[in-house]
């Protein structure tokens, strides 16, 4: 009778192992902070804003294609391009930021800023639209960052020609933009809970985090871990974000969400 058993183990031993996947490493984010070259009014917010933290509990990696939303050029927001510019260098040559800024607050300033921005660090490409015009080539992003921002879809003002927003209808967006497995990092002012969402944005520019987290729930995106790196106990949740009292300062949610495989 043949013995089948020496030529299976031969097949085991000679068949060939699945290629290793594809390794990836953490975005150098401390490098892109220390880089020369970032205006100083922004390299002044890294202590308050804690960008090399962050980045790392969000999970940056290099080679990423991140977007960053609302990513801010026009007063007296004074965001200019701020976290557009540090993931660029972070995520390296192979890797690629598009930084998206309402049309409405898009100055000839914030031009000029983004122009400057892009002559720095080449793979950051600015992107303008409204927000109901902004279209994103479905599952094209590994990570999605909105810093400080996610409360303005609750937003209107005439003042600067900032139309009313569906949140639920932007996020939806952003879902189908994000890929399967990708990232979403979320910090935001902390507002009390209670009270009607809009009025109180409206009043505090601020959020209540049980709503947002709602919101990302309900489109589809998965809570994988929160962080207490910039809480801050001694804010009331009262006054303005914008006010001197406490810019800079504001108790601030840090959520990771998660788009399902």
């Amino acid at each position: 009778m043949l013995n089948l058993k020496p030529l299976l183990l031969w097949l085991i031993v000679a068949a060939p192992l699945p290629m290793a996947t594809a390794q990836t490493a953490p975005a150098d984010v401390r490098a892109a902070v220390a880089a020369p070259g970032r205006p100083a009014e922004a390299v002044a917010l890294d202590e308050s804003r804690k960008p090399v933290e962050v980045l790392k509990f969000l999970g940056l990696e290099q080679g990423d294609r991140a977007l960053d939303l609302f990513t801010g050029t026009a007063a007296p927001f004074t965001r200019v391009g701020y976290y557009a510019e540090i993931m660029g260098r972070a995520v390296g040559p192979k890797g690629a930021v598009v930084a998206w800024e309402p049309a409405n607050l898009l100055d000839d300033a914030g031009k000029e800023n983004f122009a400057g921005l892009v002559s720095r660090v080449p793979n950051v490409h600015l992107i303008s639209s409204t927000a109901a015009d902004l279209t994103l080539d479905p599952a094209s992003f590994d990570f999605v960052l909105m810093h400080l921002v996610y409360h303005d879809t609750y937003w209107e003002n005439e003042q600067f020609q900032f139309p009313r927003m569906d949140p639920h209808a932007f996020l939806a967006k952003i879902f189908a933009a994000t890929k399967p497995g990708g990232i979403v990092g979320v910090v935001d002012h902390v507002a009390a809970p209670g009270g009607d969402t809009r009025a109180v944005v409206r009043k505090l520019h601020r959020i209540d985090p049980a709503v947002l987290r709602a919101d990302f729930e309900l489109a589809g995106f998965k809570l994988e871990a929160e962080s207490d790196l910039l809480r801050n106990p001694a804010d009331d949740h009262s006054k303005l974000s914008l006010d001197p009292a406490v810019r800079g300062k504001t108790d601030r949610i840090l959520y990771r969400f998660r788009k399902p495989r």
